[in-house]
C-alpha cells in the first residue's frame, strides 16, 4: 500500500465549463482507521452528469461540494483495514468515497458488492446510482404501460440505456435520442431499442413525428434544452415526463427554459422531477430485480471504462459533455 494518498480537490467554481484551474491535484497522507472506521482503497470511480451541478453553489437537493473539499463522487474499492465490525479486510465495497486514492469510512451509505456476480464497474452503473435512477425514474414517476411509446433522451448514457431496456421489458414501443450514427445504432442494435433519432442530424421534433405518429406517453429527459421543447410538442393524452437531467444546460452561464410547457396543459400531462436519494429505502428492490433481468440477458450493462489516474479525473469527466461516452462512463484507477 501506498503511504501516499493523491486527491483531486475543487479549487474554484466553474463558469461555464470547468478549467484546469478549477481543480487541486493534492497529495497527504493515507489515513489510518479508527474505531469502528476502515480504510478502502478506491479501485474505481463514477464520472456523472450530476457532478457539473455538485460544484455550484446555491441551494439543491444535495449540498454542494465546498471549495478546498475533495470532489464528490461514488466509487468502488477494497477494504485493506479495518476496525469495523461490518466490513472486513477484503471486502470489496461501494460508496461515496471521493476522486482520491484511499478514504476512510465510517461505513455510512456504503455497500458491500460481489466482484465474483458482476464486474465492479457495473455496480457504478446498471446496478448502481445510474441504474436505480432509470428503474425507480421510469417505473415509479413515467409508469409505462405496455403498448405505450416511451422516448428516452441521452438513450446511450448511464441512465438512458437502462430505461430504454426497462421500457421494452416492460412491452413498450422505446425511441431513443443520441448524439451520432455510431450511438443511434448501438442503442438499436445491441439494446434493442425500436429507433433511434440522431439529435446532431436530424430535425427532433420531425423525427418524433415520425416515429411516434399517436405521440409520446413517457419521455424520460435527461437533457434538457431544445430537445425537451421537441418532445413538449409531440405529447399524447396524460403523457408523464420524468425530468432527470439538463446536461445540455449545466456549462450554460444562461439556461434555457422549456419554452413549450403549456403542451402540458393542452395534453393534461405532468412534468416532475426526480432524485434517486428518495427511494434509498427501495435501492435493493431496485437492484435485485435488475440483477435478475442481467442474469435472464434482458437487461444488458454498458460500461464505459477508462483507465488512468486520478489526475485523469478532470479530462474524463469533460468526456460526458463532449458526448464521447458510450454507456456509464468510469475510471479506474486501480486493480
Amino acid at each position: 500500500m501506498s503511504t501516499i494518498n493523491h486527491q483531486v480537490r475543487l479549487a474554484a467554481r466553474p463558469v461555464g465549463e470547468p478549467q484546469p484551474t478549477d481543480w487541486q491535484h493534492v497529495e497527504e497522507p493515507v489515513g489510518q482507521p479508527g474505531d469502528g472506521e476502515f480504510l478502502v482503497q478506491v479501485l474505481a470511480l463514477s464520472i456523472d452528469p450530476a457532478m457539473r451541478g455538485w460544484m455550484n453553489a446555491g441551494r439543491s437537493y444535495i449540498r454542494p461540494v465546498e471549495i478546498g473539499e475533495v470532489m464528490r463522487a461514488g466509487a468502488v474499492g477494497r477494504v485493506i483495514a479495518s476496525q469495523h465490525p461490518g466490513f472486513a479486510v477484503g471486502d470489496h465495497v461501494s460508496g461515496s468515497f471521493g476522486v482520491q486514492e484511499y478514504c476512510v469510512s465510517n461505513g455510512l451509505g456504503v455497500t458491500k458488492v460481489d466482484p465474483t456476480a458482476a464486474p465492479l464497474p457495473t455496480y457504478l452503473g446498471t446496478l448502481g446510482m445510474s441504474g436505480l435512477t432509470g428503474y425507480f425514474g421510469l417505473i415509479d414517476i413515467g409508469r409505462p404501460e405496455p403498448g405505450q411509446t416511451v422516448v428516452v433522451s441521452g438513450a446511450a448514457g448511464a441512465v438512458g440505456s437502462v430505461v430504454g431496456q426497462i421500457a421494452k421489458i416492460m412491452g413498450c414501443r422505446v425511441i431513443g435520442i443520441a448524439g451520432g450514427e455510431a450511438k443511434c445504432r448501438m442503442i438499436v442494435d445491441e439494446l434493442g431499442f425500436d429507433a433511434a433519432i440522431d439529435y446532431r442530424s436530424e430535425d427532433v421534433r420531425k423525427a418524433l413525428r415520425r416515429h411516434a405518429p399517436d405521440g409520446v406517453d413517457v419521455y424520460f429527459d435527461n437533457v434538457g434544452g431544445d430537445i425537451l421543447d421537441a418532445v413538449l410538442l409531440t405529447l399524447a393524452r396524460g403523457a408523464r415526463i420524468i425530468v432527470c437531467g439538463a446536461i445540455s444546460q449545466y456549462n450554460s452561464t444562461k439556461p434555457q427554459g422549456p419554452a413549450n410547457y403549456l403542451s402540458l396543459l393542452v395534453n393534461r400531462a405532468t412534468m416532475t422531477g426526480m432524485v434517486v436519494f428518495d427511494y434509498a429505502d427501495r435501492y435493493a428492490e431496485g437492484i435485485t430485480q435488475m440483477a435478475t433481468w442481467r442474469a435472464e440477458g434482458r437487461l444488458k450493462s454498458l460500461e464505459d471504462v477508462v483507465s488512468g489516474g486520478v489526475a485523469d479525473f478532470p479530462d474524463t469527466l469533460m468526456r460526458l459533455f463532449r458526448g464521447e461516452n458510450h454507456g456509464k462512463l468510469v475510471l479506474k484507477i486501480a486493480d
